[in-house]
């Protein structure tokens, strides 16, 4: 059997799937069920200094984006930080941790970007026996126009700062939570390493506004006639967190940088793409408020099974291993040739590859043959573009082939030789040092 049991920053937990910090993680009960559903570890809903507590909206906190088939792809909230007493809040965190001395226990913190509101809650958290701290540099609403959350995220300078103070205070290692509304991710994973994190969870939400009531004129969720901007995430924001988790993976300056990986993970696949393009654990939040945190079992036995299948012992096996084969578009194979295939016995002849071929792309597949309907593709047209393979409603029904060394593509006349034309050395990834040979 495969072993999953992780351990990230020194932090031992059995399986490398946590809890996000967010409404699941707001309270004991919460955790304690999550915990006895298999949850490796959790990181705690985001704490605020003492004081007057936070005053979240009483109304409707979610908008949705949904599929064809009303599953859920996407969600905005404008919830904020726990509105629950600080104190209160610590004594369960110390007593869930006390309880469940095997699972992982972080504490998310945001407070005002001032040096004393940081040393004030540090010892606070340190005192309940959390295993680290997870700093809030990611929530992109209501706490960020108050100078928090995604305002600092956006400013690495005051990302290294606080992280800077967060390691002066405190013994526990220090997980910097990125905010994804941001030109170009390296900066603040850079300032975070610069002042000395232990490592980066990533992504935080995405600044959205889901849809507009057209009766009302209001963005959802409304309250009384009004909306407001939110965080977007759920399964449509994966590809955007998988690039961005990637970015810091493959950058000189972070490499080797701990990451846990956030954003849309809602199967073991999910989480096997994050491991494998660099994060060292997964964090979930969607796919436990959509189907309750018994999807945790299938996410362990998934990634078990999968990982006995391809023999793999350990997640260290797979850990980051293709990391090494995301590159910039300048340097992929331009000799490197393949062509849809049509398998008639699968095709139902709907027509929507020719459809979408000749209407939006190349125009390379025939709709009709000896009179008949017949769908076939046309090599000496066909780019390899894979559109077709996309939008046909039958699973493997058209596949790509990839043309043989020393073939001859029909439509450029180019020999395929399988080698990379344009470059000899990969020249922004420190993981792969090997030599590539020139095309001739």
């Amino acid at each position: 059997m495969a072993d999953i049991r992780n351990t990230f920053v020194g932090i031992k937990s059995p399986n490398p799937f946590w809890l996000a910090s967010a409404p699941p993680t707001d309270k004991a009960y919460n955790v304690e069920r999550a915990f006895k559903a298999g949850w490796g570890g959790v990181v705690w809903k985001t704490l605020g200094e003492e004081g007057p507590p936070v005053v979240n909206v009483n109304g409707p906190r979610y908008g949705a984006i949904w599929g064809a088939d009303r599953r859920l792809l996407g969600l905005n909230n404008i919830e904020l930080i726990t509105d629950r007493d600080l104190y209160k809040n610590l004594t369960e965190i110390k007593q869930v941790k006390k309880n469940w001395p095997d699972r992982a226990m972080i504490v998310s913190i945001m407070v005002p970007c001032e040096e004393e509101s940081w040393k004030a809650i540090l010892p606070l958290v340190e005192a309940t026996e959390a295993d680290g701290i997870e700093l809030n540099f990611g929530c992109p609403h209501g706490m960020s126009e108050r100078g928090m959350g995604a305002a600092v995220g956006q400013v690495p300078e005051y990302i290294e700062m606080v992280v800077r103070w967060c390691k002066q205070y405190s013994r526990m290692p220090v997980i910097t939570k990125l905010t994804p509304n941001i030109a170009d991710i390296r900066k603040p994973a850079r300032a975070a390493k610069h002042g000395g994190t232990d490592a980066v969870s990533l992504i935080n939400t995405i600044n959205s506004i889901t849809s507009v009531n057209l009766d009302t004129f209001s963005p959802e969720p409304s309250i009384d006639g009004r909306g407001s901007h939110g965080g977007y995430c759920g399964p449509a924001v994966k590809p955007i967190a998988l690039s961005m988790v990637s970015e810091i993976a493959r950058d000189p300056d972070t490499y080797g940088l701990p990451i846990s990986g956030i954003g849309g993970v809602t199967t073991w696949r999910d989480a096997a793409e994050f491991l494998a393009l660099g994060a060292g654990n997964v964090q979930v939040c969607t796919a436990a408020m959509t189907y309750g945190f018994k999807i945790v079992e299938e996410m362990i036995s998934g990634l078990s099974n999968w990982m006995d299948s391809k023999g793999h012992r350990t997640l260290d096996d797979f850990a980051g291993r293709a990391v090494r084969n995301v590159t910039d578009w300048q340097y992929l194979n331009l000799n490197y040739i393949s062509k849809a295939r049509i398998d008639q016995d699968l095709c139902i002849k709907c027509g929507r590859c020719h459809i979408a071929c000749e209407d939006t792309s190349h125009q390379a597949i025939m709709k009709e043959k000896d009179g008949r309907r017949h769908f076939e593709v046309m090599d000496d047209e066909c780019v390899g573009c894979n559109l077709c393979v996309n939008v046909c409603p039958v699973d493997d029904c058209i596949t790509m082939e990839t043309l043989p060394v020393g073939a001859i593509d029909e439509r450029t006349g180019r020999i395929v030789n399988g080698q990379y034309a344009n470059w000899t050395t990969h020249p922004n990834n420190p993981a792969r040092k090997e030599v590539i040979e020139p095309a001739e």
